[in-house]
């Protein structure tokens, strides 16, 4: 019998588990921490997105890359295609999800946010309501891992791949904009996109044909 998902979606798929049992100094799966802090990262590296969870890291981040069961996935906000690595600050101290937890979570957030957001050359990530300013932390040990087996990593890397994904998730989140009475921060993403496609295009002609890409 064929199988139910292609050589892609299970090379994918066995990048995001490898990711997600991962272990720390002390042997414990660092995913299974009910609170942290997850960044995502794209094929340059560029910090594309920022969140928290109460619900363990593993369900957040399993549920962004994998079903589209979240805001920023059904809204065009983040593409899971584009996610080549992961970050995550798990805190194992917390407990009880009471309004301390909530608070050092809060602004765990923020930092991480703008630690990333001053990291990126265009000066923003892709969150649609960047997180309350607050109190800036000290963040415990965090935890990088490439998710994208290498075989697939080189050929999703290759910018016109990538240039055409981007464009088709601009026109997805401008049909969004346009049939909806959206936030500003939907429209602030719109441009940060747009930022980062052309971005990428003038790279790529920058790379076939320098002597076009000065006349533009």
């Amino acid at each position: 019998m064929p199988s139910r998902v292609s050589p892609e979606v299970r090379m994918l798929q066995a990048g995001i588990n490898s990711f997600l049992n991962l272990r720390d100094e002390h042997g414990r799966r660092v995913t299974d921490a009910r609170f942290g802090i997850y960044a995502f990262y794209d094929y340059d590296d560029e910090p594309i997105y920022v969140g928290q969870t109460r619900e363990r890291l593993r369900v957040r981040i399993r549920r962004h890359l994998t079903n589209q069961r979240t805001d920023a996935v059904a809204m065009n906000v983040l593409d899971p295609f584009e996610v080549a690595s992961i970050e995550v600050w798990p805190f194992w101290d917390l407990l009880e999800d009471d309004e301390e937890s909530k608070e050092i979570l809060n602004r765990a957030e923020y930092t991480v946010y703008q630690k990333l957001v001053k990291e990126s050359k265009y000066g923003a990530v892709l969150n649609e309501k960047p997180p309350k300013p607050t109190e800036l932390i000290e963040l415990p040990p965090s935890y990088t891992r490439r998710i994208i087996p290498d075989d697939l990593y080189y050929l999703r890397k290759h910018p016109d791949v990538r240039i055409a994904r981007r464009a088709s998730t601009i026109a997805q989140l401008a049909r969004v904009v346009s049939e909806r009475n959206v936030s500003p921060g939907l429209r602030r993403v719109l441009v940060v996109q747009a930022k980062r496609l052309e971005s990428l295009a003038r790279e790529r002609l920058q790379e076939v044909a320098p002597h076009i890409a000065d006349e533009v």
